[in-house]
Parts: C-alpha cells; structure tokens; sequence
C-alpha cells in the first residue's frame, strides 16, 4: 500500500447500527519493535490524542496491534471526523470507522446486514477472530454472515476484488464491524527519532523532505530566510502556509524566520563570484546549526537531491556538508522532480509551493553557477566574512512564528 495515496471517502451507513461508533486503528511498523513496541505505542497514543483535542477528547485503548479510539457521546458524523483526522498522524496504516457490537453472533449478523443495506455489486466477508473462545471460527462466520446478506439483498459473493468488503474483528470485550476505511501515513510516531531543523524554502522540495522525516518519527522545526530588508514578505506568507499544512502531521509546528538580505550583501560584497550561491548555503548551514543546538536539534534537514540544479553536483554537496557538525539528513537526494512533485502533490503542499514569491536564492544568482566548488576557497570567503560570528548574529535576529493546522 503507498502511504500516500489520496484516501477514499469513508463509507456511510444507511441506517444507524445497534451498536456504539468508534475508529478501529491498525498499526503498521510500531509492531515491529519488540521490547520498545510499548514505548512506540505509548508516544503513538499520546499524538493521536493530541491531534483530535480540538475535535473531542478519546480514549485510545490499546490491543493486539490496534488501536481503538472510542468518544463520550459518539455520533456516525463525529467519529467520521476523527478517522480523517487521525489518518494524518504519523505510525497508523489504516483508520476504519467501526461499529462496536455486543459479543454475540445476532448483534454481527444484524451490524453487517445493515452495512450493506441500500448497497450494489458484489461483496465479501472478511472476518478475524483475535479470541479464539467465540464459538464460530474466522470461515464459520465468513459464511454465516456472507449468507445471512446474499439471502436479504440477493447481492453476488465475489472474494478477489468485490466492490464491497465486510470486515469483522472479533476482539476480547467485543466486536467490531465496519467496511471501506481511510489509509494512514505509515511510518512511525513523531517524536520517537528526536528532533531536527528543517531549511524550508519556499520552494517544491523542502516540504516534502519535512514530510518524510517526520513519517520515520522526528519532530521538525522550520528555519525559513527571508531576503528582507531588500524583497517583500511574501515568501515568509508561503513559507507560513508550508508550514500550517505540515502541521496536521505532528502538531505545535514551530517557523523561524532569518532576514536574510544584508548578509547576502555582505557575501556579494566579498568577492565569492562564482561561489556565491554556495557560499551563501554555507552561511545559512551554519545559522541553521546554531539554532538547532539551541533547540535540542539533533540534525539538520534540506530538500537537495542529486544533480537536480548545478548546484547540487556530488562536489558542491561535500562542500556543503563540511561548513557544520550536524548530520545533514537528504531524504530526497535519489529522486527527480517528477517523483517530488507528486508526493507533494498527495500531500496537499504542491499548490502552496507554486505560489509565486520573490526568493532570497535569487539574489546572488551568478550567471554561471560553480558545479565544483572547492572548499578552501569556500573557506577563505567565510574567513573574510568572519561567518561563524555572522551565523550567531542570524540565529539571534530569528522571528519566531507557530502556525497551527486548520487555523485561518
């Protein structure tokens, strides 16, 4: 399954179920952990909680591999609202608005049937019996159940690819019946890899490199430079709507904005020619590094990717990892533009991303750009600039900004 694949509308009954609404959550890789599985299922809970808080406080019972998010009060619409909002938070495969029913065969005959009611084209039965003390194995209630709808609604069974799925979960308390569901993002809960800085251009490339980080657990902070004094706020706006919609994937998303223009003045003013451009990825590295530290950042996290630009030649990338300490983490560094622009696309940046801006990148565009920059010149340039106080200076003029997802 591709994590980030637009998530199908979720199924609506047509008739309301005796039983209680809830989200049925299937986790994917947090299973894998072994004896840290606990602290990966407890930092999960804790951001699935967190996410819904404006929408309604849950309780997220954990068993077996899955999750079950169940609401004071539940309504069909309201449990519709959490399953897509949860579907955004990093660690879950699946979210399935379910029906939780009594423990008996009547209550899932009478739940499924109901699912169906109103419905076309063929379906199947699919059941999973996690307490082996009810009575009917997995293929018993598969064909009871699947009988009981073939009879009332005269609708074909079809087991590859029926246009209809009736799946029913048999836990330890209860069961759950449900059919159609919301794909997750995969991955694992944010804050279980640390934390890192994201350098957020305004750009196609950057956002998508936000995303995947997050998706392998870290929580991320922004750092966004601005070319102002000398160019409008636009690009701190987009580089703001960036970061408000990345925000529905781990929530108290921080931006920090550097003006940036005089220290491009200073880099145009030292000679660097040709250099510029790298030289001025080298400063913005190191502001980037000074601020991580004062976060407790334990990388730093750009959108380069291999050969994309002249700049990013194998060469110029060296370079630029030797201006910092800090790992730089490329999680775009094998992919073309196309790949990019469709996972931006899936997850909703693209559109913001092609906002027109004035970048602060284009201001010491040189007409020909050095594809091998050698990092002794590089070096002498920062030397001139005494770049490791100017990068302090930046890291101290940063305006902090925190865009909160679904906010105006």
């Amino acid at each position: 399954m591709t994590t980030l694949d637009a998530a199908p509308a979720v199924v609506r009954e047509h008739s309301p179920v005796d039983g209680e609404p809830c989200v049925l959550l299937k986790l994917g890789e947090v299973v894998l952990k072994g004896k840290n599985r606990e602290l990966f299922e407890r930092r999960l809970a804790d951001n699935v909680r967190q996410a819904v808080r404006p929408i309604a406080r849950v309780d997220v019972i954990r068993r077996h591999g899955v999750f079950i998010v169940r609401t004071k009060d539940a309504t069909a619409e309201l449990v519709d609202r959490l399953a897509a909002r949860i579907s955004d938070v990093m660690g879950i495969v699946w979210c399935h608005r379910a029906w939780r029913v009594g423990k008996d065969v009547e209550s899932v005959e009478k739940a499924a049937l109901e699912l169906m009611d109103g419905r076309t084209g063929s379906f199947a039965v699919r059941s999973r019996r996690r307490d082996k003390r009810f009575p009917l194995t997995s293929t018993e209630l598969d064909r009871l159940v699947g009988g009981r709808i073939a009879d009332r609604y005269g609708l074909p069974v079809r087991l590859k690819d029926p246009d209809h799925t009736v799946s029913i979960e048999v836990d330890r308390d209860e069961v759950f019946v449900f059919s159609g569901g919301l794909p997750g993002q995969g991955g694992l809960p944010v804050g279980m890899s640390g934390r890192a800085l994201v350098l957020m251009s305004g750009g196609i490339d950057s956002p998508v490199a936000a995303y995947r980080m997050m998706r392998r657990g870290l929580r991320v902070d922004y750092l966004h430079f601005s070319g102002m004094p000398f160019t409008g706020p636009e690009s701190i706006y987009k580089a703001y709507a960036l970061v408000r919609e990345l925000d529905k994937f781990q929530g108290g998303s921080r931006l920090f904005v550097v003006p940036f223009g005089k220290a491009q003045q200073q880099i145009k003013s030292s000679g660097a020619d040709r250099l510029a451009v790298i030289a001025q990825r080298r400063l913005m590295l190191r502001t980037g590094e000074v601020l991580a530290r004062r976060l407790r950042g334990s990388a730093l996290i750009t959108g380069d990717a291999l050969g994309q630009v002249s700049s990013q030649t194998l060469t110029n990338i060296t370079a630029l990892d030797d201006a910092v300490e800090l790992p730089i983490l490329r999680p775009l560094v094998g992919m073309d533009k196309i790949e990019i622009m469709d996972q931006a696309r899936r997850v909703r940046t693209l559109s913001i991303s092609e906002l027109p801006d004035e970048d602060c990148c284009t201001m010491l565009a040189p007409r020909r750009a050095e594809t091998k920059a050698k990092i002794d010149d590089l070096r002498q340039i920062e030397k001139r600039l005494d770049a490791a106080d100017l990068a302090d200076q930046l890291a101290d003029s940063v305006q902090e900004h925190r865009p909160v997802y679904g906010s105006a």
